[in-house]
């Protein structure tokens, strides 16, 4: 027998098995075809005060191991996320979800992460800090150490459940952003999110996308997504949420060696919308044909 289990900020997992917000919409899709109760939790769509409709099309790009999305957060608005989709998420997933948030000013994490701190199936809050803080000229919150640190604190201040602050990994030093999430009161780290990346259609002569520029997700981002994690977790004390282009149980253990507590799983569920569940079913299977009898004890064992 072996031992999945996991401690996520004071949240105790069955498994570590996340879908990544934006990629497992809100829950509803994919009940259809399996319980969803078998996942550790679920990363719900990035949600924001208002509703979006999100950037123009095309949004979606293929690529080599990996697609391009180009979605711009669209979703109903945190009204209707808490009335509707997070009720009728606790109908079919009985255990607590990642609610993702996100924001264009410092006013609107405040707004989100007051009222999803208070809904009862909300375990963790993710905070995106990936978005254009339009009061500085449109660079985002997550490039800056010093922005990174005052929307954290500015979250912490209005909630009571733990805080994870989700990085992008278009920076030159993601450890700094890190230590300083982690100095501002974070209570863990999500990363990384998708890499900057771009297609032109060689016919047409100009961009596939709509927005010409977008967010590269897939097997092919993985390599980076380990480097990251691991430089993170040697230089932070708080959990780290690994994320990037996971799609098998030998991803799943790598990346919890190289310091994640937790994994979500992303672009591989628009593949195959089976994939958490195969992980989560795969892993013990996996963990005893390496010899790991508690996953806990590998996490960060990579030195």
């Amino acid at each position: 027998m072996v031992d999945t289990k996991i401690d996520l900020a004071g949240l105790s997992l069955d498994n570590p098995i996340i879908p990544a917000s934006g990629t497992f919409g809100y829950g509803k899709e994919f009940a259809e075809f399996y319980d969803l109760d078998v996942l550790g939790s679920i990363s719900i769509k990035g949600t924001t005060r208002e509703a979006r409709y999100g950037n123009p099309l095309p949004r979606i790009a293929e690529c080599t191991d990996g697609m391009l999305n180009s979605v711009g957060l669209q979703n109903p608005g945190l009204e209707a996320v808490c009335d509707t989709e997070l009720k009728d998420l606790a109908e079919l997933f009985h255990k607590p979800v990642v609610a993702n948030i996100s924001g264009f000013s410092l006013d609107e994490y405040v707004a989100c992460a007051e009222v999803m701190d208070k809904q009862p199936n909300v375990g963790i809050i993710e905070v995106n800090i990936s978005c254009p803080n339009v009061h500085c000229g449109g660079m985002s919150f997550g490039v800056d150490p010093a922005s990174a640190a005052e929307v954290t604190a500015a979250v912490k201040n209005v909630t009571t459940k733990p805080v994870f602050m989700k990085l992008t990994p278009n920076v030159t030093d993601i450890v700094a952003i890190a230590k300083a999430c982690e100095d501002a009161g974070a209570d863990g780290i999500s990363l990384i999110n998708t890499l900057l990346g771009m297609r032109i259609d060689l016919k047409k002569r100009q961009p596939v996308l709509a927005n010409k520029m977008g967010g590269f997700s897939g097997p092919a981002i993985f390599p980076v997504a380990v480097r990251m994690v691991y430089q993170v977790s040697k230089a932070v004390n708080i959990p780290i949420m690994g994320m990037g282009g996971i799609s098998s149980t030998r991803d799943v253990i790598e990346m919890m060696m190289a310091g994640a507590t937790a994994v979500q799983v992303g672009a591989a569920n628009l593949v195959n919308p089976y994939t958490c569940r195969d992980l989560v079913t795969g892993l013990p299977g996996a963990m005893a044909s390496l010899g790991i009898e508690r996953l806990a004890d590998i996490i960060g064992i990579a030195e």
